[in-house]
């Protein structure tokens, strides 16, 4: 499998955005990651990885979306972007995921992505402006990696996203990416309706044929003003995709990427280990993208670095967080992540401002740490990896 996962690589992709791969988002990254290790033996926690939403517009309307796509478009500016990244960058970070809205609705993006050809960017995207000419300009900046979201086959991404014609659009984008030879990848919100489509050997093997390089696998989650509790996942149906991961990492020359689990199978929230934050649209810093609530802005005069290591509210999150559950607090324990926002006096980052009723109204629900047994990794890569560069780095020693 691995043999043929290296085949692929050379042959399917463009060899000049695999070195941009393997430099900027795998030794760069490796960096970070080591350099956050050692901050946070001092107590001091910058993540190596930012996650970015640069824009709340989007075509779609999907089910369960928690970002305000209907308000009046708020874009992070060029030159807010450009400093932010370069704040970040000074102090060890290389890699960033974009996420909107749909981040290409953001008219500046791919300038902003190209001017700063020493990072790495996860473009999350439901693909539908990727057009040829995009995925050419892509092509030519080699640092971007377009990771597209498919939430169903035909029908069912028609009903998840409210949309006609919205499978066939996504795909045709997915498509002009693998033609001009980008490191290309899959992402699907699993929840109840889609679970038995995509969850399954024939999806995986239709994307390599494809020319997908790699998926991600997030667990659906119940948030926002229609938070849709229908479609939340049994604690049995996480374990399934759990086992389905890992199997298939040793199974199909296709990477397959989890945020929830370390190498030994046990759960873990980035955010409340200080790997991973969020940045809105707004300029708002967030614990991760569905809690929407802050104290902090990346335009403070002290600096990004500054502005997140001090911030008082990221870090009672963090340790709340890691002492209430090895999961998602906000499924788990929203009455803990309301005290966390009341007692920073944290504030709502929407623009409906209805986002204190809407954590109130939220009821406890399995997260991946409901799981009933520990699936470790299978794949000696994913152990390794996973084991030296993501893991839960103490977080929960505190923990029983």
């Amino acid at each position: 499998m691995y043999l043929k996962m290296t085949k692929r690589l050379l042959l399917e992709t463009d060899k000049r955005l695999l070195w941009k791969l393997a430099w900027n988002f795998g030794y760069k990254g490796m960096r970070s990651v080591q350099l956050f290790k050692k901050r946070i033996k001092q107590g001091e926690y910058f993540p190596p990885f930012l996650y970015i939403s640069v824009i709340n517009s989007c075509n779609l309307r999907c089910q369960g979306c928690w970002v305000d796509v209907s308000a009046k478009q708020e874009r992070i500016p060029v030159d807010r972007m450009n400093k932010m990244i370069r704040e970040a960058v000074d102090a060890g970070n290389s890699f960033f995921g974009i996420l909107g809205g749909e981040p290409f609705m953001h008219r500046e993006l791919l300038d902003i992505l190209e001017a700063h050809p020493d990072c790495y960017f996860q473009v999350f995207t439901n693909g539908q402006f990727i057009t040829d000419e995009v995925a050419k300009r892509l092509r030519r900046m080699g640092n971007v990696t377009p990771l597209i979201s498919v939430e169903g086959t035909k029908l069912v991404s028609e009903e998840r996203r409210r949309g006609k014609e919205v499978y066939d659009k996504t795909m045709a984008g997915i498509q002009n990416c693998v033609n001009n030879k980008l490191i290309t990848g899959v992402c699907t919100s699993v929840c109840r309706t889609n679970i038995d489509e995509l969850v399954r050997e024939e999806w995986v093997d239709k994307l390599i044929e494809m020319g997908v390089m790699y998926m991600w696998y997030h667990t659906y989650r119940t948030i926002g003003p229609e938070p849709n509790p229908q479609l939340a996942l049994t604690p049995e149906q996480q374990l399934r995709i759990r086992e389905f991961v890992v199997n298939m990492r040793v199974k199909k020359p296709i990477g397959i990427i989890d945020a929830y689990y370390d190498h030994e199978g046990k759960a873990l929230c980035p955010a409340a280990t200080g790997i991973s934050h969020h940045i809105s649209p707004w300029g708002d810093i967030e614990p991760c993208p569905i809690i929407q609530f802050a104290t902090e802005k990346i335009d403070d005069d002290r600096g990004l670095k500054e502005t997140i290591t001090s911030s008082k509210y990221l870090k009672d999150f963090r340790e709340t967080a890691a002492k209430a559950t090895r999961g998602c607090i906000v499924l788990e324990r929203p009455d803990l992540l309301k005290e966390v926002v009341d007692r920073n006096q944290a504030k709502d980052g929407t623009a409906r401002k209805t986002a204190m009723k809407e954590l109130e109204a939220l009821e406890s629900r399995p997260s991946q740490s409901s799981l009933t047994v520990d699936v470790p990794e299978r794949s000696w890569a994913y152990r390794f990896a996973k084991k030296h560069f993501y893991t839960d780095f103490g977080a929960y020693s505190k923990l029983p």
